[in-house]
């Protein structure tokens, strides 16, 4: 059972051709799938029917064997009946002739049961390795059905984010990220730059206070000052 004649039954020409494509490989799996559960059940369906058959020729073989021995008994009691005087010799003969006569033609149909029965039994054993051999086939095809899907959805997500990643304009963004950085190195200048600028202001004052303050003497020094300019205004 080849995987081309057994699971792609939508045409040979037409298989071939999709599956050498690639199309869509995942609708091609489960319709073969379809196609050998409708051979199992066939299957099943003939198994059925054969082991029907056979059952019908093992009644028939116990039946035959049954009359058989029926008729033999019976050809027995009526030589018996001759024997003991309660039946003419000559058509006890004539009975019993026909009795064994029966006997041989259920022996016959007995025989052909017979065959028959080993005729349907090896059938059946026949169709059940290939049921057995078709459902493993069908369980191997759904599990690798479950693969192959698992493995078109990862790879239907890595082609979706590899086209997103495509449509990124590299370029573009590392040119945006330099100007960013240009800007920011810019303005980080300027604070420093601004920064020195306040410093040096701060300084300049300092320095000026400083020579202020050298040149005004000491608290003391103004209140002795103070006090000579009183005394000189008493006098």
């Amino acid at each position: 059972m080849g995987l081309l004649s057994r699971l792609f039954k939508i045409g040979q020409a037409e298989a071939h051709a999709a599956i050498n494509n690639l199309e869509d490989p995942i609708k091609l799996t489960e319709q073969g799938i379809k196609d050998l559960k409708v051979d199992l059940n066939r299957s099943l369906e003939a198994l059925a029917e054969v082991k029907a058959m056979a059952i019908r020729a093992n009644n028939d073989m116990h039946r035959y064997k049954s009359q058989a021995a029926d008729y033999e008994n019976k050809a027995i009691k009526l030589l018996q009946k001759a024997q003991r005087g309660e039946l003419n010799a000559a058509e006890a003969d004539r009975l019993a002739a026909e009795a064994l006569q029966r006997k041989s033609e259920s022996e016959e149909l007995y025989a052909s049961s017979l065959r028959d029965k080993e005729q349907f039994d090896q059938s059946v054993a026949q169709i059940e390795t290939k049921t057995r051999q078709l459902r493993s086939t069908i369980s191997t095809y759904e599990n690798e059905l479950k693969t192959l899907k698992a493995r078109d959805k990862v790879n239907k997500a890595t082609i979706n984010l590899n086209k997103q990643l495509a449509q990124v304009d590299a370029s573009g963004t590392v040119s945006m990220l330099e100007r960013m950085k240009e800007r920011v190195a810019q303005e980080e200048a300027m604070a420093e730059s601004y920064g020195q600028i306040a410093n040096e202001s701060r300084s300049l004052d300092s320095e000026i206070d400083a020579a202020l303050a050298a040149g005004s003497g000491t608290q003391s020094d103004a209140l002795a000052a103070l006090k000579a300019k009183m005394a000189q205004d008493k006098k």
